[in-house]
């Protein structure tokens, strides 16, 4: 159910409370005009949250990409976590992953039409993408995770919640997840609860609703994870695939922020599932080959895989160590995501009038 992995840690609530009077004072100057927001004449769209990791911002950065790449040129600006590079990159499909980051460097190799850049600098990465020959022709700019990054008025806010861990259930960092309070809500447009189990009950939308407490003029979708077929991460053919069935005996590889939810779905396809989750973004040691080497040798049954995310996957494919019969077994998942009661048009009718409306 909604809230079943949050966990506060009540010592350490005074430190939110300090924190937390931070953040309001920080908010308080850009509400009153102190700190200046920077609005631009292109469409901008944030896709972020007010939670630490885990809601699946590349994923429904990617549906926004697949609504929008048929019609519009297309530039994603992210910050590119823990990569190895300061200041702005414009990605190409040949940008190695620790100058971008996993994430922008998946979105790239996915989807080669789009523009892909990194910037901690939000507004300097816009105006940079605007100003460049190669990009100024741009006709919308996705912003990977700055619903915090208040320097640039977005003129769509896309707030993303996960299910497990819906934020007016949790509370401010370091207590809680939180990095901003509850009320931060109200600057989105759209609020959307992620990682849902597909067998949601009418009782249980009414459910969450109701907690979420939103706006009349903001709209509250719901999604899912749609998974495709496993694909072999280290095969020469990209189309080579595996079907994961119930006598598969599966190591489940995540670095990511929260793997719940994948694991209780492969846990219906399958009761053999070892997992082995690290810290999100993790780059992986020789300590953490062995381990891999390890857990895989240790696992029982004529048939065994290595489950792994795409963005796990991103930083698998670039380490050594790895051995022929671990490398051969390593298979990526593939998720999509799905708007859901029926309303995947809708959602999308609401983006591209948006879109057209400021162009």
């Amino acid at each position: 159910m909604e809230g079943d992995l949050i966990h506060i840690n009540e010592w350490l609530k005074p430190l939110s409370l300090l924190y937390g009077a931070g953040v309001w004072v920080r908010n308080l100057l850009f509400d009153s005009g102190v700190l200046k927001e920077h609005r631009f004449e292109r469409p901008v769209v944030c896709i972020g949250n007010i939670t630490v990791g885990g809601t699946g911002k590349t994923p429904h950065t990617e549906l926004l990409l697949g609504m929008l790449l048929p019609k519009y040129k297309v530039g994603v600006l992210s910050r590119g976590y823990r990569r190895r590079s300061h200041g702005f990159h414009l990605a190409t499909t040949s940008t190695p992953m620790d100058v971008i980051g996993d994430e922008p460097w998946q979105i790239k190799q996915k989807y080669p039409d789009a523009i892909v850049a990194v910037d901690a600098n939000r507004r300097a990465g816009i105006e940079r993408l605007l100003s460049d020959p190669l990009t100024r022709d741009v006709d919308v700019i996705l912003l990977d995770d700055a619903f915090q990054h208040r320097y640039v008025r977005a003129g769509l806010n896309i707030l993303l919640t996960d299910y497990h861990r819906l934020f007016t259930d949790d509370c401010l960092l370091p207590a809680g997840r939180l990095r901003e309070s509850v009320s931060a809500k109200d600057r989105a447009d759209i609020v959307i609860v992620t990682k849902c189990p597909a067998e949601m009950k009418p009782i249980d939308y009414r459910v969450i609703q109701k907690s979420l407490d939103l706006k009349p003029f903001q709209s509250l979708y719901f999604s899912t994870f749609r998974y495709r077929p496993l694909r072999r991460l280290f095969a020469e053919e990209t189309s080579q695939a595996e079907v994961l069935s119930s006598d598969h005996h599966v190591l489940l590889l995540t670095g990511i922020a929260s793997p719940q939810q994948m694991l209780m779905d492969l846990h219906r396809i399958t009761r053999h599932i070892t997992p082995m989750s690290f810290d999100d973004h993790h780059a992986f040691t020789p300590r953490d080959i062995q381990r891999i080497e390890e857990a895989f040798t240790a696992m029982q049954g004529n048939k065994r895989l290595i489950v792994t995310t795409e963005k796990d996957a991103a930083r698998l494919h670039h380490v050594e160590g790895l051995s022929p019969i671990v490398r051969r077994h390593i298979c990526v998942l593939p998720v999509e995501v799905e708007i859901m009661q029926g309303r995947q048009s809708e959602f999308e009718s609401a983006v591209l009038d948006f879109v057209n409306g400021v162009r």
